[in-house]
């Protein structure tokens, strides 16, 4: 499937922008399979390194997951600080502890005014939920490699057998 959107300087990539192999993940904060797949991520981009570029795009399930979206806001109020992937790591270590008094000390501990969310925060997360929902994701963690859905096992083994499938 060639429908998933190219990157755009709006997502969150690590990795060089002429990888052979672009993962890009839809993930939920609170979301227990998102958490689990955070070492699976690192563990593949350790294997793959240069070769491999991955994006993270926000999928909060706000029906199922009342924290997720609050997150994912705080998230984006580190990103306009520079500091999107250390927010991403602490919001994934801590998915039991999501309440505004927690999300309030992480936005303290990144030097953030406050955790709401500006408009264009809010934005941000309705276009990467609409991508996502424009290219049949309904759950998380939802992965894509150069662009098709993968619809394997979301365990390392299963995903970097996918991503060498796919030229890598």
């Amino acid at each position: 499937m060639s429908g998933l959107p190219n990157l755009t300087s709006d997502d969150h990539v690590q990795g060089r922008p002429g990888a052979d192999l672009t993962l890009v993940e839809y993930g939920d904060y609170e979301c227990p399979g998102t958490g689990r797949a955070f070492g699976v991520v690192e563990r593949l981009q350790l294997a793959f390194g240069q070769r491999l570029r991955f994006a993270f795009r926000h999928f909060p399930l706000v029906d199922e997951n009342t924290r997720a979206m609050p997150a994912a806001l705080l998230a984006e109020a580190a990103a306009d600080a520079g500091a999107f992937w250390g927010m991403h790591a602490l919001l994934l270590a801590h998915q039991d502890r999501l309440e505004d008094i927690d999300l309030g000390r992480y936005a303290e501990q990144f030097g953030l005014p406050d955790t709401g969310g500006t408009r264009a925060h809010h934005q941000r997360v309705e276009r990467d939920m609409d991508s996502g929902k424009a290219n049949g994701v309904t759950g998380t963690p939802a992965f894509f490699i150069n662009g098709a859905r993968h619809h394997g096992g979301l365990e390392f083994d299963a995903l970097s057998e996918a991503l060498h499938a796919s030229g890598g």
